[in-house]
């Protein structure tokens, strides 16, 4: 299996940053390695329809730049699409929903193989990231399955409850928040924004930060990611595309539209 370059970067001490999609198109991650700056993309498969297949081609496409993957995905069926998303070749897998320290042992074994020394429940399986049949099962595969990243979205208000332990589960390596389902979990939806939800995420860098754990921040520019730099967050996420389409377009037509309209 190639290296993982998130995974190195993170050895090294070293930033990243990476960037979100929703349009599943292997076109869509080869134009984000041909502008450069991106160590890796994270597929939103929590949020948008996608087969097996294209798992494998998205993962063709980022091996093409040397860009590492990343996939979001949802609270069921975690071991499922964790164990498929890798054996495909997306080598990172950010888990969502996830509430108590039982939730993050599953999340964590999902990924890690199973043998006496990682503890895990991912076994051999005869998929493209480690040359199908050829290298299942050896030794280079195991440690491709330690050198996965396995993050956690810190979202709901058990997990901000549960914090502490949570981080403390080894094999835990980065957190996000999630400032839209906290704040609906807390009974105060659309308030992500809100001062007091703020404040929980801050608080969750600092002790991530504390525990070794590194914290993760989703920024749409870079006067965003300054507030963060200045905590120590060196992991950042820029954009998402349906949201950068939307805004180039919203704001473009608009402009447009004034200036041929004479407003």
């Amino acid at each position: 299996m190639r290296p993982n370059r998130l995974r190195e970067l993170m050895k090294a001490g070293k930033p990243s940053v990476g960037t979100n999609i929703m349009v599943f198109s292997p076109d869509v991650v080869e134009i984000l390695g041909y502008a450069g700056g991106y160590d890796y993309v994270e597929v939103e498969a929590e949020y948008m329809p996608y087969d097996l297949h294209d798992l494998d081609n998205l993962a063709r496409a980022m091996e093409l730049h040397n860009i590492a993957g990343m996939i979001k995905i949802d609270q069921e069926p975690r071991t499922f699409v964790a164990t498929r998303a890798i054996g495909s070749g997306i080598q990172n897998i950010l888990f969502a929903d996830v509430r108590t320290v039982e939730d993050v042992k599953e999340c964590v074994t999902a990924v890690r193989a199973e043998t006496p020394q990682t503890g895990g429940r991912h076994g051999s399986g005869d998929r493209r990231f480690y040359k199908y049949f050829f290298q299942s099962g050896t030794p280079d595969y195991v440690q491709a399955l330690e050198d996965c990243v396995v993050a956690l979205m810190i979202e709901k208000r058990q997990a901000v409850e549960n914090l502490d332990a949570i981080l403390e589960v080894p094999g835990v390596d980065m957190v996000v928040f999630g400032g839209n389902d906290y704040s609906m979990s807390i009974g105060r939806p659309g308030q992500a924004r809100d001062p007091e939800v703020q404040k929980v995420q801050d608080a969750m860098i600092k002790k991530a930060l504390a525990k070794g754990v590194h914290p993760r921040v989703g920024v749409r520019n870079l006067d965003a990611a300054k507030r963060y730099l200045d905590m120590g967050v060196r992991h950042f996420s820029l954009g998402t595309d349906l949201y950068i389409l939307y805004d180039y377009w919203k704001r473009n037509a608009e402009s447009l539209r004034g200036v041929i309209e004479g407003r």
